[in-house]
């Protein structure tokens, strides 16, 4: 399904006035303007402001789940996989919050209007999850029972140290690589990775 130039005009702009300006100071008529498409164009594709916050919230996520994608497909083992999904999500969602200037309180503040569009990006996530656990396991690198429940467990994990991380209160009185080692440790003990011999 192609998705109109026009729309993503639109979506482009409102996050631009968005991070600038503020959700709620933003108004349709503000981006009907800035876009130089009328207030009926607009309107054609987006019932409110609502609306458009939810697809620009999409749009994000959308790249960022490409971005875990491309990830999950690199010719790596396993292990090695799993850590870099991880770090690419936190990254790349500090990265998107941090980009959109004062979506970044919104982010903080109205978490809940977040999280009603990222149901499709969070399913997306734990199928992925679900693929590299899968590969680790049938390649022998890690011994989990259930598979299903080990992806919704690492998504949930990983989501729940998403604020903190963002926020830089995560081991931030650890350098990067020692942080990166405690992490890897508690994942790979976790899930009772074996030891590959070479």
């Amino acid at each position: 399904m192609t998705i109109s130039k026009t729309r993503i005009k639109l979506v482009d702009v409102a996050r631009q006035l968005f991070a600038k300006m503020g959700v709620e100071n933003t108004t349709m008529n503000d981006i009907a303007i800035a876009s130089k498409k009328g207030r009926r164009t607009l309107y054609t594709y987006f019932k409110n402001k609502e609306e458009i916050y939810s697809a620009v919230v999409e749009s994000e996520l959308d790249m960022l789940s490409d971005t875990m994608k491309e990830v999950a497909e690199r010719n790596i083992s396993p292990d090695q996989k799993l850590m870099e999904l991880i770090y690419t999500r936190l990254d790349a969602v500090k990265e998107v919050v941090y980009r959109n200037g004062t979506l970044r309180a919104n982010f903080f503040r109205d978490i809940w209007r977040v999280e009603k569009v990222r149901k499709r990006f969070d399913a997306k996530e734990v199928a992925l999850f679900r693929s590299v656990l899968t590969e680790g396991k049938e390649k022998g690198v890690f011994q989990i029972d259930d598979v299903d429940i080990t992806a919704n467990i690492i998504h949930y994990c990983v989501k729940g140290v998403e604020v903190p991380y963002i926020r830089g209160r995560l081991g931030h009185n650890l350098d990067p690589a020692t942080r990166k080692r405690y992490v890897t440790k508690i994942v790979y003990n976790a899930l009772c990775r074996k030891e590959i011999s070479k």
